[in-house]
Protein backbone atom coordinates (compact mmCIF):
# COMPACT_ATOMS: atom_id res chain seq x y z
CA UNK A 1 0.00 0.00 0.00
CA UNK A 2 1.45 3.40 -0.88
CA UNK A 3 1.44 6.63 0.95
CA UNK A 4 0.13 9.63 -0.19
CA UNK A 5 2.35 12.36 -0.80
CA UNK A 6 1.30 15.31 1.48
CA UNK A 7 1.91 18.82 -0.63
CA UNK A 8 4.00 21.32 1.14
CA UNK A 9 3.31 25.18 0.42
CA UNK A 10 6.08 27.78 1.92
CA UNK A 11 4.39 30.54 3.95
CA UNK A 12 6.07 33.91 2.49
CA UNK A 13 5.48 35.43 6.03
CA UNK A 14 8.11 32.89 8.14
CA UNK A 15 9.43 31.20 5.13
CA UNK A 16 8.42 28.02 6.72
CA UNK A 17 7.43 24.86 4.68
CA UNK A 18 4.17 23.63 6.12
CA UNK A 19 1.35 21.42 4.64
CA UNK A 20 -1.26 23.01 2.35
CA UNK A 21 -4.15 22.08 4.25
CA UNK A 22 -2.69 24.06 6.78
CA UNK A 23 -2.42 27.19 5.45
CA UNK A 24 -4.14 30.00 4.02
CA UNK A 25 -4.55 30.88 0.05
CA UNK A 26 -4.47 34.44 -0.78
CA UNK A 27 -5.44 35.41 -4.01
CA UNK A 28 -4.32 37.98 -6.49
CA UNK A 29 -7.97 37.97 -8.71
CA UNK A 30 -7.06 38.63 -12.54
CA UNK A 31 -9.21 41.70 -11.47
CA UNK A 32 -6.45 42.73 -9.13
CA UNK A 33 -8.52 42.01 -6.60
CA UNK A 34 -6.91 40.67 -2.92
CA UNK A 35 -8.84 38.03 -0.73
CA UNK A 36 -8.71 35.00 1.17
CA UNK A 37 -9.10 31.94 -0.95
CA UNK A 38 -10.91 29.00 1.66
CA UNK A 39 -11.19 26.48 -1.30
CA UNK A 40 -7.89 26.76 -2.61
CA UNK A 41 -8.79 27.02 -5.99
CA UNK A 42 -9.63 30.22 -7.39
CA UNK A 43 -8.24 32.32 -10.35
CA UNK A 44 -5.20 34.15 -9.62
CA UNK A 45 -2.18 34.76 -8.17
CA UNK A 46 -1.38 33.03 -4.86
CA UNK A 47 0.49 33.19 -2.15
CA UNK A 48 0.18 31.03 1.19
CA UNK A 49 0.51 32.34 4.76
CA UNK A 50 0.47 30.48 8.08
CA UNK A 51 -3.26 30.90 10.26
CA UNK A 52 -1.39 32.75 12.49
CA UNK A 53 -1.86 36.56 13.52
CA UNK A 54 1.83 36.68 13.98
CA UNK A 55 2.63 35.93 10.66
CA UNK A 56 -0.05 38.38 9.21
CA UNK A 57 1.38 41.12 10.82
CA UNK A 58 5.12 40.00 9.76
CA UNK A 59 3.43 39.73 6.20
CA UNK A 60 3.08 43.57 6.55
CA UNK A 61 5.64 44.62 7.99
CA UNK A 62 8.18 43.06 5.26
CA UNK A 63 5.90 43.74 2.37
CA UNK A 64 6.42 40.00 1.37
CA UNK A 65 2.74 40.02 -0.24
CA UNK A 66 3.11 43.23 -2.41
CA UNK A 67 6.69 41.37 -3.86
CA UNK A 68 4.61 38.44 -4.26
CA UNK A 69 1.73 40.03 -6.63
CA UNK A 70 3.98 42.85 -7.71
CA UNK A 71 1.95 45.67 -6.67
CA UNK A 72 1.22 48.16 -3.93
CA UNK A 73 -1.10 46.80 -1.12
CA UNK A 74 -2.96 49.68 0.90
CA UNK A 75 -3.13 49.02 4.70
CA UNK A 76 -7.07 48.28 4.35
CA UNK A 77 -6.72 45.38 2.65
CA UNK A 78 -4.23 43.82 5.41
CA UNK A 79 -6.88 44.71 7.85
CA UNK A 80 -9.82 42.70 5.80
CA UNK A 81 -7.43 39.97 6.03
CA UNK A 82 -6.70 39.94 9.80
CA UNK A 83 -10.77 40.19 10.43
CA UNK A 84 -11.37 37.38 7.79
CA UNK A 85 -8.86 35.41 9.86
CA UNK A 86 -9.88 35.70 12.91
CA UNK A 87 -13.39 35.07 11.82
CA UNK A 88 -12.18 31.68 10.47
CA UNK A 89 -10.56 30.82 13.83
CA UNK A 90 -13.41 31.35 15.88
Amino acid sequence: MKNKKIPLRKCIACQEMKEKKSLIRIVRTPESEIKLDPTGKASGRGAYVCTEVECLEKLQKNKALERSFKMKISNQVYDELLLQLKADKA
